[in-house]
């Protein structure tokens, strides 16, 4: 954010957060729609299950691996001309992947698009603080920004459901095209200019962490086609690591690093960010298993599916509303390990859970229980990583916050999608029980290091929860 921001005139201001938070609904909704579009695409395009793997995690590694470089850019550019042009990429990606005619180009799509997100959300996020100067303003604001936020991912759940079964996978792409325009007029006419300033980027590290993050994932993804040991998987494994070594080293040397490792000195961030480390896995590969699951297992629709999964999207959001009283009852540590507890028990109850056809009162209380899971452990996880902040360094740890549950996201599901693909099958099908199972194993690693000691424990406020693992 800028020195030199004018707030918005006061009758103005509220068109101009009505702008910015659609910009953020958008992206969420979207993310949802893709979730429960993906059976759809999969038997549209003709991918495996690995291949439709890579179609989400594409994006989630060019997101996360770009997502504090963006807030850095808008920084130093001024946020209005960085939000305007994230959007203009998102844009473009969106048509890109709804004309789509291969696997191929829908991923380059995806890709692009996660690109275009990571400049839009933080972008958006600074301008709206700059909009609000004084304090309890701003909270409302934010307050705003977080429901605006959770009704995309409700919206999401129901809409890309219909919308996929009356008007096929391609609708979830072009629904964000009009609503991108509307919010890059409002933008343009509404928000004020904010002027550059002094800094610099860290690009060699944005760089070295998307790429590492990417062969990880590459390596994951292909062993179940190639082998664990085979010269694919070892290469992109041994690279990957390579790169986030060479990452740790730049940043170390950087004097405008994306990450301050001084900040990794401290335990609570240390825990906190492996704890959502994990949470990214879990959530962002179920939201994936659950639509092939439903569809394909249990036989429902996808309006059906989208429907289905609303508890969980409602027990998200009233969990995060919750969970501060919890917390200042108990103590946030044991708040977050009863959290990762519940949300464990959650899934093994969907792992062995023995509906064989349609939604079932036993499922519904499986979502109920991992909704709760999700939601406490989110809002735990976020509070403690940015609880001894100083002045400016909240966004920096709200962003690694961020990106910790996305590169958790696309690490977590490639690995999972790897053990859980049918060796030998010819469409690359999965064992969702396997799959299921290794998500609760990845919430019980979680649950394990919430044990740990960090330097003192507090009574939770309320942050903003990220919905963008949908």
């Amino acid at each position: 954010m800028s020195t030199r921001e004018t707030a918005a005139a006061p009758p103005r201001r509220w068109l101009a957060m009505a702008g910015l938070s659609a910009a953020t609904f958008v992206v969420i909704l979207d993310v949802s729609m893709v979730n429960l579009a993906g059976p759809t695409i999969r038997e549209g395009l003709g991918l495996s299950s690995t291949e439709l793997s890579i179609v989400v995690d594409s994006y989630l590694v060019a997101f996360a691996g770009l997502l504090l470089l963006g807030g850095r850019i808008a920084d130093v550019l001024g946020g209005r001309r960085v939000f305007l042009t994230g959007l203009l990429v998102y844009l473009a990606a969106s048509v890109l992947c709804a004309l789509a005619p291969s696997g191929e180009v829908l991923i380059a799509g995806r890709v692009i698009q996660g690109i275009g997100a990571a400049i839009v959300t933080p972008s958006a996020l600074s301008l709206v603080v700059g909009l609000y100067p004084d304090s309890k303003g701003r909270a409302r604001a934010l307050g705003i920004w977080g429901a605006v936020a959770g009704a995309g991912s409700l919206l999401g759940v129901v809409l890309g459901g219909v919308v996929t079964q009356i008007l096929g996978w391609q609708s979830v792409f072009w629904i964000p095209v009009p609503i991108t325009v509307a919010v890059g007029i409002v933008v343009l006419l509404v928000v004020p200019r904010t002027l550059p300033r002094a800094g610099r980027f860290d690009a060699p590290g944005a760089l070295t962490i998307t790429l590492g993050v990417s062969a990880l994932a590459l390596g994951m993804i292909s062993a179940p086609e190639n082998g664990w040991g085979s010269p694919l998987t070892l290469a992109s494994l041994a690279l990957g690591v390579i790169l986030l070594v060479a990452f740790v080293v730049i940043e170390k040397n950087s004097k405008q690093p994306l990450v301050p490792l001084g900040h990794l000195r401290k335990s609570n961030v240390v825990v906190a960010n492996s704890v959502m480390l994990l949470i990214g896995g879990t959530t962002v590969s179920m939201f994936f298993f659950l639509p092939q699951f439903q569809q394909g297992e249990l036989g429902m629709t996808p309006a059906l599916t989208g429907l289905s999964q609303l508890p969980i999207a409602v027990m998200i959001i009233v969990a995060s509303l919750v969970a501060p009283p919890i917390a200042k009852r108990i103590g946030s540590a044991r708040a977050m390990s009863l959290a990762l507890l519940t949300l464990v028990g959650g899934l093994l109850w969907l792992a062995f859970d023995q509906t064989t056809n349609g939604f079932s009162l036993s499922l519904l209380g499986a979502f109920l229980v991992i909704g709760i899971g999700i939601g406490l452990s989110s809002v735990y996880a976020t509070t403690t990583a940015v609880r001894d902040a100083v002045a400016g360094d909240t966004g920096l740890l709200s962003g690694l916050i961020n990106a910790s549950r996305q590169l958790g996201g696309a690490i977590g599901l490639a690995a999972l999608v790897g053990f859980a693909t049918i060796s030998g099958a010819a469409d690359g099908g999965l064992d969702f029980t396997t799959a299921f199972i290794g998500l609760a194993v990845l919430a019980f690693a979680a649950f394990a290091l919430s044990f740990i000691p960090t330097d003192r424990s507090i009574a939770a406020s309320a942050p903003s929860v990220d919905v963008l693992s949908r």
